[in-house]
């Protein structure tokens, strides 16, 4: 695959032996705990040393300015960014009066390990202080994904041969010092020292703070209490300050003895509840978790992890690396969002501040499938926290002058959070998204309350937003000009193929949807003109094709632009955004991710095979992947056009970006659209599974590479299991009654509790395809360059 790394392979977790400094702002991210509310940075217990400190409650954010050279109507005022909050994660140990700290002295081990089937970080550490006295530290930490306000740490320390006395300080700390921020826009900017002290409690084995936000004028709550057993004569204090909650603990240890804490911690955030309220909540909070007690919590992690992976697993032969990222991708995905709850599902989940912990697009089309698939209650959450943003993104579209709603590219909150509006404001693809997740999602599950109470009013909604957007030109066409697609080298286009087919879906799905509730399409304001207006509307799309090339043009007269060029670009001048005006990029055909190549993924039926073996060939001659986004994508499609050993490559790159830090900015958060992404090169690509008219379709095929996959889905109340090998596919279901699939165009009935095998059709060969040089798949870039 692409190599040794820095974590031993495994098929169910990350294991890191030794402790290299250098690469401790990255394993930060990788060593994540969250469940969508709380978020813990996999920062050491002691502190410090650290590349990034970070703790994170799912939206809870401060503002901050957009300062603009020259002001426009319409512009956000200011923006949404997610604040580091009361750092619970602190143990600090004094050995014979010597701070642990892994700089100084002797580190004999170290070793940490995520079990994504425990969801528990362990560490385990044989050090050495200066003055000789040797110590073994073990602990474990976990987020709840059952008690949602909860995480835990069990913290020991074993005297090895010499007697020690021990000072363990456990701590809430408040207000922490951040790294300065970097000159780079997918790099937040540190927001200094915000949260103001409220109110801070202790006793004997506890402490509480509670802190404000001046601009949101949100509130937090973070709580700690410890179970201590020690030798006799351990020592218990606690004190409390205005960003300082301290539990101290002194003992002696003989040789052999062990002092363990069990750091129980709660945390809560509300827009509207008193301060005695939140302080209730995390007690309340603290009290369920011991009385659950660290035995309890670790038993709920391990039945609530059973059951997602019996749902959700993903098994892959001929590639342990793969079977790594790939099962890495499904628990960082489960952890950004299966408690979120109403709260966005942001870009870098809860794992770092990069993009200031905006959500975007991203998560309908990238990571909403995927959890529509494995966990839908989540999906289902998230697409109701849009709904709940909808008066915003009504007002915002008001502003802008149109009908419907205009919903956010990136925010926390629900506003507008782009000061830059051609690739902000103006990439209303966002609308269409939504929408396409809304429809996958009900499709998926068949949910018909989930479609009555929130599918028909954001399809409405979206609907409208199209319907004023665009125009019936003279020549009959239905356009939508001046906007961005998913690519954002190109801005401000007319008919971007991928915004007016997503629309096309839009309204075809909204009609349709108001068509089946006729009482909740009253209610919104719905009648039979409307509809049809929608329907002349998707019927008259305007879809950009290039009789002269053969191919679908990316946007009207793309395929016009001067090509960029690529050959006279050095490497070191990638992503282009950083080196070259926008003004430049916006003129030439240079794709930074893929766009027409996704709209291909997502609407597949509106193309002919010819047609994407073509435009495929095309835009990979000019797509330079830079953004994590592409590479899974251009790796689902390279699949279904028979370029296997391409699509091979490109799930290697997606699955590999952060465990190995390919893009260089996992230390800010890993991408968790990316991770979704190699779910989605296995089942979509290699399984070929789309979502079709005529039902779910399955069309699979292997690289050389792999000589089985097996992954599950659910569908409808089923449980479906697909299993495939080069030269056949069996399909049985583990729940559920009997479904009709398709598999390579054939219909196959599989009936409950039983599996159907289908031979796979070879394929036809193709020709290798060309990339811009320099920018072919990375894992082909380092095989050669080890040849």
């Amino acid at each position: 695959m692409i190599g040794s790394g820095p974590f031993e392979i495994d098929p169910w977790s990350i294991r890191e032996t030794g402790l290299d400094l250098d690469r401790l702002p990255a394993s930060e991210s990788v060593f994540t705990l969250a469940n969508g509310h709380i978020g813990l940075r996999g920062n050491l217990d002691e502190g410090d040393p650290h590349g990034l400190p970070g703790t994170y409650l799912n939206s809870f954010c401060e503002l901050r300015p957009l300062p603009y050279a020259e002001g426009g109507y319409g512009y956000p005022e200011s923006g949404q960014a997610i604040v580091n909050v009361t750092n619970g994660k602190l143990i600090r140990l004094l050995v014979d009066d010597e701070p642990l700290d892994v700089r100084y002295g002797q580190i004999r081990s170290h070793e940490r390990v995520l079990d994504f089937r425990t969801g528990i970080l362990t560490r385990r550490m044989d050090w050495v202080s200066p003055a000789g006295k040797a110590i073994r530290i073990e602990s474990e930490r976990l987020v709840s994904l059952v008690q949602r306000s909860v995480a835990a740490i069990s913290y020991s320390v074993t005297a090895l041969d010499q007697p020690v006395q021990l000072v363990v300080q456990s701590e809430l700390f408040a207000n922490e010092e951040l790294p300065d921020s970097e000159k780079d826009p997918r790099i937040e900017s540190a927001l200094p020292r915000v949260l103001h002290p409220e109110v801070h409690t202790n006793d004997t084995t506890s402490a509480t703070l509670l802190h404000s936000l001046k601009g949101t004028g949100l509130r937090m709550a973070a709580s700690m209490e410890h179970l201590i057993a020690g030798p006799a004569g351990t020592e218990t204090h606690s004190s409390s300050s205005d960003n300082i909650g301290r539990t101290t603990v002194v003992c002696r240890l003989a040789p052999g003895r062990t002092l363990r804490i069990t750091k129980f911690l709660a945390y809560g955030w509300s827009s509207q509840r008193s301060l005695p309220a939140l302080n209730d909540q995390v007690r309340a909070a603290l009290t369920a978790a011991r009385y659950s007690g660290w035995d309890g919590l670790k038993d709920e992690q391990r039945e609530y992890l059973d059951a997602f992976w019996e749902s959700a697993d993903v098994e892959i032969e001929g590639d342990a690396q793969l079977q790594q990222a790939v099962r890495f991708g499904l628990f960082h995905v489960l952890q950004a969002g299966a408690r979120a709850e109403g709260r966005a599902i942001p870009a870098k989940g809860l794992t770092g501040p990069g993009y200031d912990g905006h959500t975007f697009w991203d998560t309908e089309t990238f990571v909403l499938p995927m959890l529509s698939h494995t966990l839908p209650d989540a999906a289902a959450h998230a697409l109701q926290w849009r709904q709940s943003t909808l008066p915003l993104a009504v007002e915002r579209a008001e502003t802008l002058g149109f009908a419907g709603a205009a919903f956010p590219w990136r925010t926390i909150r629900g506003q507008e959070c782009s000061g830059y509006w051609p690739a902000g404001t103006a990439a209303l693809h966002v609308n269409a998204d939504i929408a396409d997740a809304v429809l996958r999602h009900v499709n998926a599950t068949n949910d018909d309350e989930f479609e009555r109470s929130t599918a028909v009013e954001l399809l409405t909604a979206t609907a409208r937003l199209w319907k004023s957007v665009g125009h019936h030109d003279p020549a009959g066409g239905f356009r939508i000009d001046g906007v961005t697609g998913p690519d954002e080298y190109s801005a401000i286009a007319d008919n971007n193929l991928f915004t007016n087919l997503m629309a096309q879906r839009n309204l075809r799905g909204a009609a349709a949807a108001c068509r089946r509730h006729p009482d909740v399409a009253s209610e919104l304001g719905v009648d039979d003109e409307e509809i049809a207006a929608w329907d002349d509307a998707a019927d008259a799309m305007v879809l950009p094709y290039d009789e002269k090339r053969g191919v679908h043009a990316q946007a009207e007269n793309f395929t016009n632009h001067a090509v960029w060029d690529f050959a006279g670009t050095p490497a070191d001048k990638y992503p282009l955004l950083l080196h070259y005006p926008y003004l430049d990029l916006y003129r030439k055909q240079v794709v930074k991710q893929a766009d027409l190549v996704l709209a291909m993924q997502l609407c597949s039926e509106a193309f002919t095979p010819e047609q994407k073996q073509r435009n495929f060939a095309y835009y990979e001659q000019i797509t330079v992947r830079d953004s994590s986004l592409s590479a899974a994508t251009q790796g689902v499609m390279a699949a279904e056009t028979g370029h296997l050993q391409l699509a091979y490559e490109y799930l290697c790159e997606t699955g590999m970006l952060d465990l190995h830090d390919l893009a260089g900015n996992t230390s800010h958060g890993l991408h968790i659209a990316a991770l979704a992404g190699v779910w989605s090169g296995v089942v979509a690509g290699f399984g070929g599974m789309r979502h079709l008219e005529a039902g779910l379709s399955f069309s699979p095929r292997l690289p050389q590479e792999l000589s089985r996959i097996t992954f599950a889905i659910r569908w409808r109340g089923r449980r479906l299991r697909v299993e495939i090998t080069p030269e056949q596919a069996w399909y049985s279901l583990a729940e559920g009654g009997e479904m009709e699939l398709l598999h390579h165009g054939e219909r196959l009935t599989v009936p409950a509790n039983s599996a159907v095998l289908a031979a796979i059709p070879p394929a036809a060969p193709v020709e290798p395809l060309r990339q811009p040089p320099g920018r072919e798949p990375l894992v082909r870039r380092l095989r050669e360059a080890r040849e």
